[in-house]
């Protein structure tokens, strides 16, 4: 098999133009020098919409599908893929959840939380225990979401809404822990349509949220036991949990951080990921634990996007007890909407999903592809932090002093959303915040830049298109994008 880089063609969204999409063909191509996608050939007439993936101990891959299958897939990671598929269970309903651990699979799908065992051995699942079934079930939008095990052995489950704007069945649009014995612990409400659900780099359970009422864009949300994710429509099934707090109903058509300081459950978005410039429907994401075999963002957290078939990567910090981060772009040209992925240890990142639903950029029903580093370092921004007077940005590779010490260099926006009933929300409240000064690392990884006008609540939209490599390279991505929602005290 010839590794080959796959350019897509856009399927259905010319109109919304290259710019407005966060790319170009051009950036699809230089993108390539740097991570390649390969085909991991599956059986054409196999219609494997991948809702879910983890890794084995043995070092295959298990892929959950949103038409209720599991397969083991061997041969994936191999320096030159021979994939080999075996059907271990069937009969499911949307796996959008799978994990592994101690010898049984875990598996998330619309109704419950299933535990699978092979009691005999012979490859096939031949047990299946119900762990939980608490919630209700009516309706096809009620996506649920189901993260791997967490060290203690606690499943994680997100809820969607009935639909964007309804609560039909128990529990929709709340959060459960789910214990290895099928102890069922509520733990947040609020939610509307997750993408997935996962640790975040720190350890700490994050979820993906969709652009949509209550939600002016995508976001990842600290899943905050007690905690209210924004929309309260699902506030019916506080009755059922009494230990929890219901909160007060938050007010339409104000801001995030307004309505924070009056409704104290309420958990702002960690990351906000800008309407379209990155993403349109975020979706599974898993942290690089690989220690740099996946190239220079180990430890960060890369997420996919089903509309845009895009990967990006994120990074989190919490400051003042609240999470929040920032989001940049990474790898576009992928051939299907993608609804999870995978990091093997080995060092490659493993994607798949399907075109089946919504229009998505990918023109392919059914696609498994690897995500490979060519061993070549792109220049880019590798991670911002906050500071009290400003931020601190770090780089993949020296920069150049004659850009990096001019404050004009660095170009900020900052914005935010309206938190409304209604669906979604343009860029709102806009202010140009000023870099008065700027301090460069001794070594030219990093800059420290002082800011003047930095805005709470808002996310503050980078620019650093003239920013110069030391080797006279510009950035591969000039944009990222950090969501302050508290500022760090001197």
């Amino acid at each position: 098999m010839i590794h080959r880089a796959l350019f897509i063609t856009l399927a259905f969204s010319t109109a919304l133009g290259a710019q407005e999409l966060g790319g170009t063909w051009g950036t699809m191509q230089e993108e390539a020098k740097y991570y390649r996608i390969v085909d991991l050939q599956i059986p054409r007439d196999l219609a494997l919409e991948a809702g879910s993936m983890c890794m084995l101990p043995d070092g295959r891959l298990a892929v959950g599908t949103r038409r209720g299958e599991i397969f083991i897939v061997a041969g994936a990671f191999q320096k030159v893929p021979e994939v080999r598929l075996q059907k271990f269970a069937s009969g499911l309903d949307e796996v959008l959840g799978l994990g592994y651990r101690d010898g049984a699979f875990y598996v998330t799908q619309q109704t419950e939380v299933t535990k699978i065992t092979d009691k005999n051995g012979d490859g096939r699942a031949d047990r299946f225990q119900t762990l939980s079934d608490a919630w209700g079930f009516q309706h096809y939008h009620e996506f649920s979401w189901g993260s791997e095990p967490d060290p203690e052995g606690n499943i994680w489950i997100v809820l969607g809404l009935s639909s964007s704007y309804h609560y039909k069945a128990k529990f929709r649009g709340w959060a459960f822990k789910i214990s290895p014995q099928g102890k069922a612990t509520p733990i947040a409400s609020g939610i509307r349509s997750a993408g997935g659900v996962a640790p975040n780099e720190h350890g700490v359970m994050f979820y993906a949220e969709s652009q949509g009422p209550w939600n002016g864009s995508c976001s990842l949300k600290h899943l905050k036991p007690g905690g209210f994710m924004g929309h309260p429509v699902s506030f019916p099934a506080y009755e059922f949990a009494p230990a929890l707090t219901k909160p007060i109903e938050p007010q339409t058509r104000s801001r995030l951080h307004i309505e924070v300081k009056r409704v104290k459950e309420l958990v702002p978005y960690a990351v906000v990921f800008p309407y379209r410039k990155m993403g349109q429907s975020i979706s599974g994401f898993r942290v690089d634990r690989t220690g740099g075999k996946f190239g220079p963002f180990k430890d960060q957290i890369f997420i996919g996007d089903y509309s845009l078939s895009i990967v990006m990567r994120a990074t989190t910090e919490k400051i003042n007890g609240v999470w929040q981060g920032a989001c940049y772009p990474f790898r576009e040209g992928f051939s299907t909407g993608l609804l999870s992925l995978e990091i093997s240890p080995k060092g490659y990142l493993v994607t798949g999903g399907t075109n089946r639903g919504w229009p998505v950029r990918g023109s392919r029903k059914f696609v498994l592809e690897r995500l490979e580093w060519t061993g070549v370092t792109p220049f880019e921004i590798e991670r911002i932090s906050i500071r009290p007077d400003g931020f601190h940005l770090k780089f993949t590779a020296p920069i150049a002093p004659a850009t990096a010490e001019k404050p004009g260099t660095y170009q900020l926006l900052a914005y935010t959303h309206i938190y409304r009933q209604g669906y979604g929300s343009p860029e709102v409240d806009q202010s140009n915040p000023k870099v008065k000064r700027v301090v460069v690392a001794l070594n030219r990884m990093s800059a420290r830049i002082v800011v003047e006008g930095m805005v709470q609540g808002h996310v503050h939209e980078f620019d650093l298109a003239g920013l110069r490599a030391a080797d006279g390279r510009s950035l591969l991505h000039a944009k990222a994008y950090y969501t302050v929602n508290e500022i760090p005290g001197k």
